[in-house]
């Protein structure tokens, strides 16, 4: 089995920052692509920023150069930093990797929370 757990979510003041994190664990081969995902209260899940294993990155017109994602192929870790944060990007993140155990296959995160609000 594959698990992927975020953790670094919270209450921050509009301006502030956070970092996320997301770890995967679990009897796999390989990850490919790790991606990170937000869903607002009332709206769809939203693609932000993906990370390929060598590092490409590409993100939403939305976030970009607000957020930045970044990952360690040696823990098998995907982060998302946010800065500059906004009362709209409370939402929950997910995060998202493509991982390879028999056959390769999407696997997704249980979500944090994160609320903008002064």
């Amino acid at each position: 089995q594959v698990q992927l757990v975020e953790s670094g979510g919270g209450l921050v003041q509009p301006g502030g920052s956070l970092r996320l994190s997301c770890a995967a664990s679990g009897n796999f081969v390989a990850i490919n692509d790790m991606a990170w995902y937000r869903q607002a209260p009332g709206k769809r899940r939203e693609f932000i920023a993906r990370i390929s294993h060598s590092g490409s990155t590409n993100y939403a017109d939305s976030v970009k150069g607000q957020f930045t994602i970044a990952r360690d192929n040696a823990k098998n870790m995907v982060y998302l930093q946010m800065n500059s944060l906004k009362p709209e990007d409370t939402a929950v993140y997910y995060c998202n990797a493509n991982v390879r155990t028999d056959i390769w296959r999407n696997y997704w995160g249980q979500g944090t929370q994160v609320t903008v609000s002064s």
